[in-house]
């Protein structure tokens, strides 16, 4: 069964994201989905014909990895915006959680930041370790490259330069902070309570 594109133009009109930035990221977003699909249906294709010590399999596996991150981390960081945004409730689970790991939201606040504002290419993930019960702010670079093994994603926010320079340039802080001005708390704490549900499984 084929991956197929999520429309995510209710973002259009969000503050802070010009239209154009956001068709443009869509546009990629959707070279990603088709991507996967491709290199899935050519491995296929390779294992039936009994070709899958080929070299050119070899390195379709190894693309298969960029382009399904590529995919999956979009749909998670589009996921995680809304136009309008929500703040952070100071009474939930999730901030809790942060408090403890971080010693305080703006501790937790400052780390991200300082992680997405790094110089690279990537990703910022808040990352939930369920078996360790310790949350952790992580750089994930081109997409197949640093993400922490059983762990759950919470929040995304895309460091690539196609997400802001077309509407901030090299000013890659302004944008997070109009990143977390759109940002929907009420998506990033549902993961997290999904993310705790598996931890509560695996005890039981």
């Amino acid at each position: 069964m084929a991956y197929e594109t999520k429309n995510y133009e209710n973002l259009l009109g969000t503050a802070g994201f010009s239209d154009t930035l956001l068709k443009n990221h869509f546009t990629l977003y959707d070279g990603y989905v088709k991507n996967t699909n491709k290199v899935f249906d050519l491995l296929s294709q390779f294992a039936k014909e009994g070709k899958t010590a080929a070299p050119e399999y070899a390195e379709l596996k190894r693309r298969f990895g960029w382009e399904f991150n590529g995919m999956r981390l979009h749909e998670l960081y589009f996921g995680n915006l809304k136009k309008g945004g929500r703040n952070p409730s100071s009474k939930s689970d999730l901030a809790d959680k942060i408090a403890q790991d971080f010693g305080s939201f703006d501790g937790w606040l400052k780390d991200f930041k300082s992680t997405g504002t790094m110089r690279g290419i990537g990703w910022t993930v808040l990352t939930y370790d369920y078996q360790g019960n310790r949350l952790f702010n992580v750089w994930v670079n081109e997409h197949d490259a640093g993400h922490l093994a059983g762990t759950s994603p919470l929040l995304i926010l895309d460091v690539f330069e196609h997400a802001y320079m077309l509407d901030y340039g090299l000013k890659r802080a302004d944008y997070i902070e109009a990143f977390l001005k759109a940002l929907d708390w009420d998506e990033v704490e549902k993961r997290f309570s999904a993310s705790v549900a598996l931890k509560e499984s695996a005890v039981h």
